[in-house]
């Protein structure tokens, strides 16, 4: 055991100096990538060339061997490194590909990716033809190198494609979007047709029957993928968020999926990176996948993965071969083939799906970037036998030549691209989004029992649930989970609501939000029982929601239960109190909301949260503001203060209003100047024709749950139904 261990030490020692070199040479060139307004993976791939027989090979050729030997197990410890790099950054790609740009410019992309791939495969087939013996790694494997050549010439980078368009600020803008989603649909296709190829080269030659074999398993891979692939994953992965306590259990998950949908395109003849890729979408559009959960997996990707990928990439590619004047010719022309291919099938595909002159332009330049994803397929060419050490040294160089030229010429194109009176609304919407509190919640966590305030806060879930596509756990007090979960039990409650939210709240594509999800959890004895609460609490919710009776005291203060349920979640919380008409109703018609506006961040967030119910259920919704002080100044003496007071009402109005704008909903202001605020608001409740009333409230310090006078009255005396936001 002294023998072996002092062999391998070596080894290790050799392997541990090239991980830290490859990440360290990385970085900075990276980093001086970034500065140049490059993207960093062309900085990893220039330290992969610098540290390879190119540079510093040529430098110091015993350095060189040194560091990186040739010693097949030595360099075997780097490749696996390199391979897991392969599938971590195709999860990581996949994951980042938004389907629903592709849905809401799918005529122009569709286009654009069809006539940008088609042309430049056919360029790069042809060239592959033509290729002299000396490039191809056998005489009889021309076809499948000419079908991968073509493959390697007709793909985008949508790494890139985001990198540029996100730093440009042009991701909503139309154009931008067509490239995302050309580029989503170029790295989908070019996966298909690399898995294709890689099935015919296991074989050598072209087998159609085995080609059709490989097609239908593509074809039938991706069918089952989005047909129960994206349930099986999304359950999975809550359901390890959910009953899971150790540390980073869902990134396990998601590696563990990443690796059997790997395995599963491997044992149908297709490549393992397509299994990854895929993996990596369908994990993007689980409902809970949380911006902390991707940016673990994405520190452990940049950080190691990527350097050493890249970097082990570059070693590979010598350029001094291009020193040949005749293999100088041949980078040119392959980066040309390359660059006029895609660059006018792109062009081509944006005129017919629909594009301007300028866009297509644009979206021609930005197509042409292939970077990581060149890179890739290259590296797998290279190892599937289908490159020759010196073919692929050919393909990175029209790589990083494409890439390096991809973001000045898209900058260039993108000034003459005019931002249209649509785009201009789009953008605004989008903005605000941003800063929208219902905009940023993204699951909902509800206690309720079977009383009047549980069934009215069930059926307000799911209207707000629905019309955002927010998953919800429902935890029924009172009654056991099969109450909960019969047709006129909480659960179904929920689901009813959201289904009318969805139709109501179409997107601008008039596509409706997927489903929501509606999980009711183990029923609790009591709603006193804060653990309960907290058991749910835990596994990550933004906004809890109670609906139990008795709910007040006589008094108007909230009951011991409320209370207790409240104190078991750490967060913002809905409190509804069913009063009225909404009391007896089994279905919410049309809501008529009175929201009492005080001009306070909470009150802000319950505006927000009346408006997302106003639109997802038709209705309406009317904002007032009380001012005592102004009541009870002597105009005469107090003039300009009482000014400033009825400026300062109508400053708070606006703001509602034209958060109203953004949501569709017509928002009716009121002012009133009375010295009881209480009074007030039941006054406008009795005498408006309202059926809910919504109050931002924030607990004030004590034992008990108390939210100040003015909730405390309206609580007491309120006819109609009320839902205080605490936060």
């Amino acid at each position: 055991m002294t023998m072996i261990h002092s062999a391998a030490a070596p080894v290790i020692s050799i392997f541990i100096a090239q991980l830290m070199v490859l990440i360290l040479v990385g970085r900075l060139l990276g980093e001086a990538a970034q500065r140049l307004g490059q993207p960093a993976v062309m900085g990893q791939l220039l330290a992969g060339i610098v540290l390879g027989p190119s540079v510093f090979g040529a430098l110091w050729p015993g350095g060189q061997r040194w560091l990186f030997p040739a010693d097949a197990a030595q360099r075997g410890m780097l490749d696996a490194v390199a391979q897991l790099g392969v599938l971590m950054l195709l999860l990581v790609t996949g994951m980042e590909t938004n389907l629903a740009i592709v849905r809401r410019v799918q005529r122009a992309a569709t286009s654009v990716s069809l006539f940008g791939i088609g042309l430049p495969f056919i360029g790069g087939v042809a060239l592959g033809v033509y290729l002299p013996a000396a490039l191809l790694p056998a005489p009889e494997a021309r076809l499948l190198t000419a079908l991968f050549l073509g493959t390697a010439l007709s793909i985008s980078s949508v790494k890139i494609v985001a990198t540029v368009i996100r730093q440009l600020n042009f991701t909503h803008r139309r154009v931008g979007e067509v490239l995302l989603a050309s580029a989503v649909l170029d790295d989908t296709l070019g996966w298909i047709i690399l898995a294709v190829v890689f099935g015919l080269a296991r074989h050598g030659t072209v087998d159609f029957s085995m080609l059709g074999k490989t097609l239908f398993g593509a074809i039938g891979f991706l069918a089952l993928s989005f047909a129960f692939g994206r349930r099986a994953v999304a359950f999975l992965i809550r359901w390890t968020n959910d009953h899971v306590r150790s540390e980073m259990a869902v990134v396990t998950v998601i590696l563990l999926i990443m690796g059997g949908f790997a395995l599963l395109t491997n044992a149908l003849g297709l490549h393992t990176a397509l299994g990854a890729f895929i993996a990596g979408m369908l994990v993007g559009q689980s409902p809970i996948l949380t911006g902390h959960i991707n940016e673990q997996l994405r520190g452990l990707i940049t950080a190691l993965f990527m350097p050493v990928f890249f970097g082990l990439a570059g070693l590979s590619a010598d350029l001094s071969v291009l020193h040949q004047p005749s293999l100088y010719t041949w980078a040119a022309v392959i980066i040309l083939v390359a660059s006029v291919g895609k660059f006018g099938g792109a062009l081509l595909g944006g005129r017919i799906g629909g594009l301007s002159m300028r866009e297509s332009i644009a979206v021609g330049c930005g197509m042409n970037a292939r970077g990581s994803t060149e890179v890739i397929i290259a590296t797998l060419g290279l190892a599937m036998g289908a490159l020759t050490p010196t073919l692929f040294t050919l393909i990175v160089t029209m790589a990083i030549v494409t890439t390096l030229i991809m973001p000045p010429t898209l900058r260039a194109a993108l000034r003459h691209v005019p931002l249209t009176a649509d785009e201009k609304q789009r953008l605004d919407r989008l903005e605000f989004d941003r800063e929208s509190y219902v905009s940023r919640l993204e699951r909902l966590l509800m206690a309720v029992d079977e009383s009047a305030s549980g069934r009215l806060a069930s059926r307000l879930v799911g209207l707000l649930a629905g019309a955002r596509g927010m998953p919800t756990t429902v935890v029924p007090l009172k009654h056991t989970r099969k109450q909960a979960t019969h047709a006129d039990g909480a659960g179904a409650a929920v689901t009813v609501a959201a289904e009318r939210a969805r139709e109501a709240t179409r997107d601008e594509s008039g596509a409706a939000r997927s489903g929501i999800s509606v999980e009711v959890a183990k029923a609790s004895s009591s709603p006193m029982s804060q653990e309960a609460i907290a058991r749910q609490a835990g596994k990550g919710f933004d906004l809890f929601w109670v609906g139990i009776e008795p709910a007040v005291h006589a008094s108007g203060a909230i009951h011991d239960d409320v209370t207790n349920a409240i104190a078991g979640f750490n967060g913002h919380s809905a409190m509804v109190f069913a009063h009225g008409a909404l009391a007896a109703q089994a279905v919410i018609s049309p809501l008529r909301l009175l929201l009492a506006v005080t001009g306070t961040a909470y009150s802000s967030r319950a505006a927000d949260v009346a408006l997302a119910l106003a639109q997802a259920s038709g209705g309406s919704l009317t904002a007032l503001y009380v001012d005592p002080e102004a009541a009870i100044r002597d105009w005469h003496k107090h003039l300009r203060g009482t000014i400033r007071s009825r400026r300062q009402g109508a400053s708070v109005l606006r703001e509602v209003v034209e958060l109203g704008r953004h949501y569709g909903i017509a928002v009716r202001g009121r002012v009133k100047y009375q010295s009881d605020a209480a009074h007030a608001i039941l006054t406008e409740l009795t005498g408006g024709r309202y059926d809910l009333l919504v109050m931002g409230v924030t607990p004030r310090s004590g034992d008990a749950l108390f939210f100040g006078p003015v909730p405390s009255a309206i609580l007491a005396q309120s006819p109609e139904s009320l839902l205080l936001i605490a936060t």
